[in-house]
């Protein structure tokens, strides 16, 4: 209804506001010409529109005094609802609210009118004081007849958008008024919701415990309740009678029956025997090829029941959207509603089973999810019926029993057969139901409803995504599209990878916001709902948080990290076809290591300005005063830059060695030590040893260790082999047969021989050193080679190589013994001779 307002009134504004003007001519005369013929068409217009005016108007008065009397209907509907039947509450205060705030927009055409009619008259007056005044005299008789004619038609034009204005005026204070009693209405209903919240989520009633010991007075109550609430009328027909429920589930028993039958036969019989003539062949193998369609036959065959099943859920909900819109009664249109929405539940449970799991597995997998559809369809059903609270808090809890007793009983039984993911859910499903049997027995019933419910549309939202998820990954692992392999170029998958990474990620966070919605609206508190969604919990001049926000903050995250990987995937890819050019034009093998190490650098700036960008989006959506940031940063400098002096001086060399000293894929050596570059990072670099041993180097010491790369220029050093040759031999031949020897293994890019000189004298040898330019990753191999080679080459020619040798040569002796000393008197006296020999 409130729409045809709003379009009625669009109507009618368009046909008031006039859109005529006239442009500079070239002369008095022409320009009145011209006037007087644009508000002569103007004049007619407004005088054909005068009866379908009159028509729009009685639509929109008719349609306006509609919703007062709706108004009216709500505020008894709303005045007269015990506080203790909270289902019935909250319809009725969400009827009201709704309405209020659907209602309200409703005047805004009408004061735009308003508005811009009275600029239109004052043009008008303008106007036609102009025509008055205008000055006369020497214009020629048709202009001064164009003038008076102008001026006539400007005075009713001028007096028709009065009575217009008048007209809306009058529909913005019947608006006012409306509106006003609304907001009136809204009010009381917002005061009531907050009755509401405060049952479900603070206020709690009898535990259980005392519901048994008073169990005859409960039933009591609950009996008087349940007989004042479903007693039929007798001198009244109403919307919300016993006869209308018992109506409506027999409509539902017949449309589950025809939905049956349906899929049976269409599905179960039809089907079945087309596929087993093979009369589907020609379509399945347009689609698929041959082994692929032995497989789905076999898997329909199958899954046939569980198949059937889900195409009756999906066609029950179609004849429940069918009777919701031909049956124009308000319990009806809302048990409708629910029960689609049920529908919806299960249908997707089924479909992810049958999608995700093989068929020996699906019975076990409807089992697990049973308990928790079960306990779904007694709420909804709750809540169509809307259960008084006596009886709820009587029967719920043996209810929740039953349903957690179930769900225990077929997780333990049927985990081991299914995928892990499921029995995560099972267990989830299993501890929600402690939880709310917990809270139902402490007299908490209307909040384990809420847990309940809020679960099972979480739960069929996880599902959902991951049903999708599985059909990406399959559809992303097929062998002519290989989407999840690094390989595969950026080029062919970003759309996939955006879905994938991006969309599936972010409808993930979303469905938490929807579950809690969807949760909420059993209780019709989904306008709360919203507006605890936008609330702000830590609110500060300097930080703010909202569940809003952090949804924001966590899909942002997923897009920002989607374009970091995009952008360098892009990079890398083009880096890639331009090593390959280069490596065809220089005939040799493309080194993805080069294009590794040219990312390094790139890497780190696009995460840098990626990330900042996300941080900065952040800290806008959560309010954080850069104020307050800025002051920390500048507190903690000082102290911080004393501790990060080492760090931050190795990151200052790491941006050296990134931007070209050395690159992934180098061979350096440092301190003795020889080895492959694996990584650079702003910190240290990872070196892999020539014994594989893999050491971590601070870039500082590679600097102060005065590094080399050996294959910054072209990969080659220089070897130098020190070979002897005896005295004698001849020097020209030495030169020439030690160059033949090592040009003989010259490999290209391997050995390449340069030139012998003498190099010393030695005691026993004459010394040649032997210059060649070796693969620098190779040295050790090549220098082996090389030395293998003249050996072998001087022993051919008979060219001696020494060794280090000493002549000994042994003299004899012949001496006299002396005489043995005998006392120490005699041994006085001839070192006394000896003493006079020397004098």
């Amino acid at each position: 209804m409130f729409k045809k307002i709003v379009l009625a009134a669009l109507l009618l504004i368009t046909a008031a506001l006039p859109s005529r003007a006239v442009l500079k001519e070239k002369d008095l005369v022409s320009t009145l010409a011209i006037l007087r013929e644009e508000l002569t068409n103007y004049h007619m217009e407004l005088e054909r529109q005068v009866s379908d005016m009159k028509e729009q108007q009685e639509a929109v008065t008719g349609r306006v005094l509609a919703a007062l009397r709706q108004s009216q209907q709500n505020a008894i509907m709303l005045y007269s609802q015990q506080s203790d039947n909270i289902f019935d509450l909250t319809y009725a205060c969400h009827e009201a609210t709704e309405q209020y705030h659907k209602f309200k927009v409703n005047a805004a055409p009408f004061r735009e009118y308003i508005k811009n009619a009275n600029i239109e008259v004052n043009r008008y007056d303008s106007l036609i004081n102009d025509l008055n005044t205008m000055y006369v005299q020497g214009l020629p008789q048709k202009a001064k007849l164009d003038r008076d004619v102008c001026l006539t038609l400007a005075i009713n034009i001028k007096r028709t958008l009065k009575d217009n204005r008048t007209r809306m005026r009058q529909y913005v204070a019947m608006y006012e008024e409306t509106e006003e009693r609304l907001k009136h209405l809204d009010n009381y209903a917002n005061k009531r919701y907050q009755d509401i919240q405060a049952a479900i989520f603070s206020d709690a009633g009898d535990n259980y415990l005392k519901i048994l010991r008073d169990l005859r007075a409960h039933m009591r109550e609950t009996g008087a309740s349940v007989t004042q609430k479903y007693k039929p009328l007798s001198s009244a027909d109403s919307d919300w009678d016993i006869k209308v429920v018992l109506g409506l589930l027999a409509v539902l028993a017949l449309g589950s029956l025809m939905a049956a039958a349906l899929n049976y036969l269409t599905i179960g019989f039809a089907l079945t025997r087309i596929m087993k003539a093979n009369k589907l062949n020609f379509a399945l193998r347009w689609l698929v090829d041959e082994k692929e369609e032995i497989d789905i036959k076999r898997a329909f065959q199958a899954k046939r029941l569980y198949i059937i099943l889900a195409a009756t859920v999906i066609t029950f909900a179609i004849i429940l959207g069918l009777v919701g819109l031909a049956w124009n009664q308000n319990f009806v249109i809302i048990a409708c509603r629910l029960l689609v929405e049920y529908a919806w539940l299960s249908g997707v449970i089924l479909l992810s089973l049958l999608i995700r799991l093989d068929a020996s597995k699906l019975k076990d997998g409807f089992r697990i999810y049973t308990p928790i559809m079960g306990i779904c369809l007694i709420v909804i059903s709750f809540r169509i019926v809307l259960i008084p609270d006596d009886l709820l808090n009587l029967i719920f809890p043996p209810i929740l029993l039953i349903c957690m007793a179930w769900q225990w009983y077929v997780t333990k039984k049927h985990h081991h057969k299914l995928p892990k993911s499921d029995i995560i859910y099972s267990y989830i499903s299993l501890a929600v139901f402690i939880v709310s049997l917990a809270a139902a027995l402490i007299g908490y019933t209307l909040l384990s409803v809420e847990m309940l419910i809020w679960w099972t549309m979480q739960m069929t939202c996880i599902l959902t995504l991951t049903c999708v998820s599985s059909v990406l990954k399959n559809y992303g692992n097929a062998p002519q599209r290989q989407y999840f392999k690094e390989e595969t170029p950026i080029t062919r998958k970003w759309l996939f990878m955006l879905v994938y990474k991006v969309m599936l990620p972010a409808a993930a966070a979303i469905s938490v916001l929807v579950s809690i919605y969807w949760a909420a609206d059993v209780f019709n508190l989904s306008g709360v709902t919203r507006e605890i969604f936008n609330t702000r919990l830590i609110e500060s001049k300097n930080f703010t948080l909202s569940l809003y926000a952090v949804t924001v903050v966590v899909i942002l995250f997923f897009v920002f990290a989607y374009i970091n990987r995009t952008v360098m995937s892009l990079l890398q890819y083009n880096f890639w076809l331009n090593e390959q050019e280069q490596a065809k034009r220089e005939g040799r093998l493309a080194n993805r290591d080069s294009v590794t190490s040219r990312m390094a650098m790139l890497r780190n700036v696009i995460q840098v300005l990626v990330w900042g960008a996300w941080a900065l989006v952040t800290m806008n959506i959560f309010n954080i005063n850069n104020t307050w940031v800025v002051a920390i940063s500048a507190g903690l400098s000082t102290g911080v830059g004393f501790a990060l002096k080492d760090i931050l001086e190795n990151i200052y060399y790491g941006i050296s060695l990134m931007a070209g000293r050395i690159k992934v894929g180098d061979y350096i050596s440092i301190d003795g030590t020889r080895g492959t570059v694996k990584s650079i990072t702003y910190v240290s670099t990872m070196l892999e040893a020539l014994d594989g041993s893999v050491i971590a180097f601070q870039n500082s010491q590679l600097f102060a260790k005065n590094y080399k790369n050996l294959t910054k220029n072209h990969g080659n050093e220089l070897d130098t082999v020190v070979v002897g040759v005896a005295y004698g031999s001849s020097v020209k031949e030495v030169k020439k047969t030690i160059a033949e020897a090592v040009r003989r293994v010259n490999k290209p890019g391997y050995i390449k021989y340069i030139d012998t000189v003498v190099a010393n004298f030695g005691d026993s040898s004459v010394d040649y050193k032997v210059f060649s330019w070796v693969d620098s990753r190779n040295q050790a191999f090549a220098h082996g080679d090389i030395m293998e080679a003249i050996y072998d080459a001087l022993n051919d020619k008979g060219i001696e190589i020494p060794f280090p040798q000493r002549d000994i040569h042994m003299a004899s002796y012949a001496t006299k013994q002396p005489a043995p000393i005998a006392t120490e008197k005699e041994a006085m006296e001839i070192i006394n001779k000896e003493k006079q020999n020397q004098a």
